[in-house]
């Protein structure tokens, strides 16, 4: 990634590792795609290249985000989705005129338009927000459990019980915080 910036936190989901661009939305917000830049950035190492973006595009993007964020949350606590919500995620999604290529090895790949590859591309991702959320797709909406995250993710646990949206940041982190409890609870040993 490019330096001076926060590494991406990139998921099997593309609708949830696109809403995980912007991090700890509880506690010191960590903006990961601040500049159109690595909005570019962060589409390519999804699959989505585009040579360029503009700031409007960008605020596009990040509406789309909040969007499909606010519209997961809800998902997963099983609550009414937000109308504002459901509104971009559709309108993104009707813009967006990508399409699905199959590559000789057997991989699905994304054709966007050279007239508006941002927007396609985010068409492409609110696609997938709405397969998600609209539970189409094998797993289960949840929250993440660490209280400076809970960010939505997309659980495909065989038991459904992750807890963390990802393992490497927020559990290590939730692991480190018990152990140095654990540690400043326990006796020390007498030598």
């Amino acid at each position: 990634m490019r330096a001076g910036f926060p590494d991406f936190r990139l998921g099997n989901v593309l609708a949830t590792s696109f809403t995980g661009t912007l991090s700890e939305r509880h506690g010191d917000a960590v903006e990961r795609i601040p500049t159109p830049q690595r909005l570019v950035d962060w589409l390519a190492v999804s699959g989505l290249a585009v040579d360029s973006c503009t700031t409007a595009q960008l605020d596009l993007a990040r509406e789309l985000r909040e969007s499909i964020h606010a519209a997961a949350t809800a998902a997963a606590i099983q609550d009414a989705l937000p109308a504002a919500a459901v509104r971009v995620i559709n309108d993104r999604s009707a813009q967006g005129r990508a399409a699905a290529i199959l590559t000789p090895e057997g991989k699905r790949r994304w054709r966007l338009s050279s007239a508006s590859p941002v927007e396609d591309a985010l068409g492409v991702i609110a696609a997938d927000a709405i397969s998600v959320i609209a539970g189409e797709r094998d797993g289960k909406l949840a929250l993440c459990a660490s209280p400076t995250c809970q960010a939505a993710f997309f659980d495909t646990s065989q038991s459904r019980t992750r807890r963390w949206c990802d393992m490497n940041t927020c559990g290590n982190r939730q692991k480190k915080a018990r152990f140095h409890a654990n540690q400043r609870r326990s006796p020390r040993s007498a030598e």
